[in-house]
């Protein structure tokens, strides 16, 4: 399956069955995930960049890398859970789809129903995990263990901002992929 995803970025298709009261919310949404995409680019982009001086710095002037490994996997971190909405959006995430193959078409309406509805739960749950470890980590102001030391509420909050926009983009789907049965039925009862 292939996604354009430069075309996604900057011209994004709102499902058309989403109800009337969650297009706000969707359109919100991808214009938030437009603005993580380009931060998860840019994060991605320092990443690799303080990798390589970690290398130059510590091999070629043998100076010390106290803060560039935490560095990368902070950036990581924020451009893998800010981005997930995203691929959400676009339905890119990996499916197994063996067992679709078996299962009639009616049943599959059905189990991606299910499927979004569990996900939409499961990321919920680590949406609420991680804003009160995001909570905990700042009112009790924790940091890592390392001699650099900077504060947990960073990689807590990129986790419970990217999980919540997650959640919502699952939510918003969801009701889209419900309202659009729901349409099918009345249409086929008249």
């Amino acid at each position: 399956m292939s996604h354009d995803i430069g075309g996604a970025i900057f011209a994004p298709q709102m499902d058309a069955d989403t109800p009337r009261v969650l297009q706000p919310l969707a359109r919100a949404l991808q214009r938030a995930n437009q603005a993580m995409v380009i931060l998860g680019m840019v994060e991605l982009l320092v990443a690799s960049l303080v990798l390589t001086y970690s290398v130059v710095s510590r091999y070629v002037m043998q100076a010390s890398t106290d803060w560039q490994d935490e560095a990368a996997v902070f950036c990581l971190v924020g451009a893998t859970f800010l981005c997930g909405a995203f691929v959400q959006e676009l339905r890119g995430h990996v499916g197994i789809e063996a067992i679709a193959g078996w299962l009639p078409a009616s049943f599959n309406k059905f189990r991606l129903m299910f499927v979004d509805l569990l996900g939409m739960l499961f990321c919920s749950f680590f949406s609420w995990k991680s804003w009160t470890l995001f909570h905990e980590a700042w009112v009790e102001n924790q940091t890592t263990s390392s001699s650099w030391a900077p504060p947990l509420w960073i990689p807590y909050g990129l986790m419970a901002a990217g999980m919540t926009l997650l959640s919502l983009q699952l939510l918003v789907q969801l009701t889209a992929r419900i309202n659009s049965l729901l349409q099918k039925k009345h249409g086929s009862a008249r």
